[in-house]
């Protein structure tokens, strides 16, 4: 089903959204990382009386601190990339031949990929003006964005 719309005085059809999703995006935390959200008291008690175990990610997956450590600091180093890259208006082809690298490597960068080293993520960062106070605070966790 679709709604009819007009935009410069010609018909077009938009279809409908989803009922399950939101039509805005306000309490999305749009690019940020929410450290220590969990859910909801009474829906945990639920899961909980219907025989569910609930935990962290890291306790599913059997992560070590250093695992989880890890983790986070690569996320945090591919967000801010991502942040800081659109910010300097820099497009993902124009990063990688900076990197001597491909399009595809660096959207493997933007998306916390496994096999991109941490060596270029922070390559990569400092090519599109991060300083390393920056890189540091996204490493060591006190920062959560770039700024």
């Amino acid at each position: 089903m679709s709604n009819v719309t007009y935009v410069h005085g010609q018909e077009r059809h938009v279809a409908e959204p989803h009922p399950h999703v939101p039509r805005t995006t306000e309490g999305l935390g749009r690019g940020r990382y929410r450290r220590g959200v969990t859910m909801d008291a009474r829906k945990t008690k639920r899961l909980e009386a219907a025989g569910w175990r609930v935990g962290s990610t890291a306790e599913f997956l059997g992560l070590s601190e250093a695992e989880s450590a890890l983790i986070e600091m690569r996320r945090a180093l591919s967000r801010s990339l991502k942040v800081r890259r659109i910010k300097r208006g820099v497009t993902q082809t124009v990063l990688a031949r900076h990197l001597r690298s491909s399009q595809s490597r660096v959207a493997k960068m933007e998306a916390g990929d496994p096999s991109v080293s941490l060596e270029l993520l922070i390559r990569a960062l400092l090519i599109v003006g991060a300083s390393r106070k920056e890189v540091g605070g996204w490493l060591s966790g006190s920062w959560t964005s770039a700024r």
